[in-house]
């Protein structure tokens, strides 16, 4: 076929499919002439069983070269959308065969030789395993419709069958949430959630390049390994870093990964050589085994990178002709071929065979996948971003809840009346009591019970395997939850300021939000991430503890953010948070009002208007329901409101302090409480304000991005209405007296309002 034509000839500026076709062509050339490089010395012995088990492995870093080179080739035509290669990285396909399908792989993008030998391995051991690996992955690489990792979203290695949830870009940022895999196995030995994933001897392996292991995410990760096993808990994790001395055109200094992680704590480090079958299988086993003990090991295998990056790249752009060739008398197929040869597995007749029997199959599973329909309408594609029409949302498009329709409240151990902090403390209580799959995790929130007091007396009560407290870092934090959310878990963590998130926004953005979408609903990461936030704060803060604006949480597609104000509300908002995450596999931000936290009064010092019973068990506020506050009544007539006065959190009660004020005036002002604010219940507040004269929303955020700029859109679009907003000043928020002068005030509002009301 002409595909498999293309003479080889060195060229300066040779594309990357002429170079990889070149090479498939150079190595049948070499197979056939006996050309075959020698065995470098002070590699580990060939394993006895190797003559049994190479040809499995071999085939498989056949099969993932040859994809790549069919690949490339297509992609000129327009056949193929988005490339980027395995080759020289086909070592990892030895990785596959000390463990199990029960082993969560969590990839490089450069091993698909892995996922290949994994399900052959596994057909062969008669372990779940997909129909045909070859044709799945060629429906991924041609973005079809029918493929099974993505559904036609984007080219990944993933296979939920294999337990090989799909990556899309790992510059290392899958290092937390597989380090929080590998805890949660022997974690979930002792608490057995209902929904674990992981066999109980399993363990979890995350693989990723030498360039990714500068990055912070794998810093973190890493550095919280040796944190877990310093306090003398097990972590089965096998981190593989395959160093092919690149990042993109940017080398990798020689000797720093093997310097940088030799002698990390409480880290077993380990080497071997990447284009040696033999070396990498020996190696792996000798892996496995140490991490199923509960020890993490770190594996730095040599590799090399042939035909460039992705895409276009062309490395004769950044490397000689003499370093091109050095990395092409690498090429792990040589040396897989004269292992085997050399073992008596396969004749030098049965290797060119068994490669073109493989040069066969894939070209005509890759031409048949062009043939298949690819996604085409937004519907199609948005399909797997929750809710999912098997989600049922409770009442879409609830009306809302007015201030008189209160759930019967019980008795809550401190008279009938709480604050919000410790609405939400018992409603954390009766979660983890209810449920053993719950678990809370964050800096402080055990023997401290949190910065703020919300998670005081539970890890006391539940112990710390249910209430962990975690080293300094939001990114582990979160990741880790993303990881015991894959087995079954339903992980609670806290960031401790919204300012934090920032540390760390892309294990929502990056990660959680984006498997279900990236897995065609395949998999998913339910967690509820609670967040203290907002301002207000009168004695300490700063922009650092009072961060007001949610746009990075936002414009996230499929997370719910919930935003209570008060205590009834917030803790019916959190069993309905739970339920979102265990029922309907959402990502839930809970942000929580840190000035809320406490507040007592409403009105006036003393009057206790912002304490509320707990609602009676069970009570919920479903997704997307709004609260509906009418002023008292005056004794007369009245049609409709004066104004519409639209907030949450601490706005909310500045709105209904300004309701007062302004019904002092003969003013009347419905208040309504978002609560949800993304996706933003638009249609319901709408409804709720469409008696009301004017509308003002008031957003306590910055006006660039945040609740008050989507409303107003929202308003003008769909209902062609005028709506005023109020928000805070585009400024950071500042420490003492000046906390809340860039902020909404009760004064700024009723002023707002009554200027409109009389203009």
């Amino acid at each position: 076929m002409a595909l498999w034509n293309a003479a080889y000839e060195r060229k300066e500026a040779m594309t990357t499919e002429e170079r990889l076709s070149a090479l498939w062509r150079r190595f049948l050339e070499r197979v056939g002439a006996g050309d075959l490089p020698p065995r470098p010395e002070g590699l580990r012995p060939v394993p006895e069983d190797f003559a049994a088990l190479g040809p499995q492995l071999f085939r498989a870093q056949l099969l993932s070269r040859l994809l790549d080179v069919a690949a490339r080739r297509l992609q000129p035509e327009g056949r193929i959308f988005y490339t980027i290669a395995s080759a020289g990285h086909e070592g990892v396909a030895a990785l596959a065969a000390p463990l199990k399908v029960g082993d969560m792989a969590f990839l490089h993008y450069r091993d698909g030789a892995f996922l290949v030998a994994r399900a052959l391995l596994a057909g062969v051991r008669g372990e779940a395993a997909p129909d045909d690996i070859v044709r799945d992955m060629a429906l991924s690489f041609t973005a079809a419709k029918d493929d099974p990792v993505s559904g036609g979203r984007h080219k990944v290695l993933g296979s939920r069958e294999l337990l090989i949830p799909p990556q899309t870009s790992t510059i290392a940022s899958h290092l937390p949430k597989a380090l929080g895999a590998a805890f949660s196995i022997p974690l979930a030995r002792r608490l057995r959630p209902e929904g674990r994933v992981l066999a109980a001897d399993g363990i979890a392996l995350a693989s990723f390049g030498d360039a990714s292991a500068n990055h912070s995410t794998a810093q973190g990760a890493i550095n919280a390994a040796g944190w877990t096993r310093h306090r003398g808990l097990p972590l089965p994790l096998l981190l593989v870093c395959e160093d092919n001395g690149l990042g993109i055109s940017v080398p990798t200094p020689r000797g720093w990964i093997e310097e940088s992680f030799t002698h990390r704590p409480h880290l077993h480090y380990m080497r071997a050589d990447g284009a040696d079958l033999a070396d990498s299988l020996a190696a792996a086993r000798d892996a496995v085994a140490r991490v199923r003990q509960g020890q993490p090991v770190f594996l730095h295998l040599s590799t090399v990178r042939l035909g460039g990056h992705a895409g276009s790249d062309v490395e004769s752009a950044y490397l000689s002709s003499v370093e091109i060739a050095a990395q092409e008398e690498r090429d792990p197929l040589l040396h897989s071929a004269r292992l085997l040869i050399e073992v008596g597995a396969l004749t030098t007749d049965g290797i060119v065979a068994m490669a073109r029997a493989a040069e066969e199959e894939v070209m005509s599973k890759m031409l048949a996948a062009t043939r298949m329909p690819p996604l085409e309408t937004a519907e199609e594609v948005m399909a797997s971003i929750p809710p999912f029409p098997s989600g049922a949302r409770e009442r879409k498009g609830a009306r809302g809840q007015r201030s008189g329709d209160r759930p019967a409240a019980i008795p809550a151990g401190e008279g009938d009346r709480l604050t919000l902090a410790r609405a939400l403390n018992l409603t954390l209580a009766e979660a983890l009591a209810e449920r053993p799959e719950v678990v809370l995790l964050g800096e402080d929130v055990g023997r401290k019970g949190g910065v703020y007091g919300v998670t005081r007396g539970l890890q006391a009560r539940f112990g710390p395997a249910r209430v962990m407290d975690t080293l300094l870092d939001e990114q582990t934090i979160l990741g880790t939850a993303i990881g015991l959310a894959h087995n079954g878990f339903l992980p609670v963590p806290e960031i401790q300021f919204l300012a934090y998130l920032h540390n760390a926004e892309d294990q929502i953005r990056g990660e959680a939000a984006t498997l279900s979408f990236f897995s065609n609903r395949r998999f998913a990461n339910p967690m509820v991430v609670r967040i203290a936030g907002l301002g207000y704060q009168k004695g300490f803060g700063g922009h650092f503890h009072n961060d007001n604006s949610l746009a990075v949480l936002r414009d996230i597609p499929g997370i719910v953010l919930a935003c209570p104000s008060r205590a009834d509300e917030a803790a019916a908002m959190l069993r309905e948070a739970l339920r979102l995450a265990r029922e309907e596999r959402r990502v839930v931000v809970f942000l929580e009002p840190i000035a809320l936290y406490n507040e007592r009064d409403l009105v006036a010092p003393g009057d206790g208007g912002w304490t509320f019973p707990l609602p009676g068990a069970g009570a919920r506020i479903p997704f997307g329901e709004i609260g509906i506050y009418d002023p008292a009544p005056t004794g007369k007539a009245a049609e409709g409101f004066d104004i519409a006065l639209v907030s949450y959190g601490n706005g909310h009660r500045l709105c209904r302090q300004a309701q007062h004020d302004l019904a002092a005036r003969g003013m009347r002002a419905r208040v309504i409480d978002l609560r949800w604010l993304a996706p933003l219940p638009v249609e319901a507040v709408m409804e709720a304000a469409t008696p009301c004269r004017e509308v003002l929303v008031v957003d306590e955020c910055r006006p660039a991005g945040n609740v008050a700029e989507g409303l107003v859109t929202a308003f003008a679009e769909e209902a062609g209405r005028r709506v005023h907003r109020l928000s805070a000043a585009d400024s950071f928020i500042a420490t003492g007296p000046a906390h809340a002068a860039t902020l909404p005030s009760r004064e700024s509002i009723f002023r707002r309002a009554q200027a409109l009301l009389e203009a």
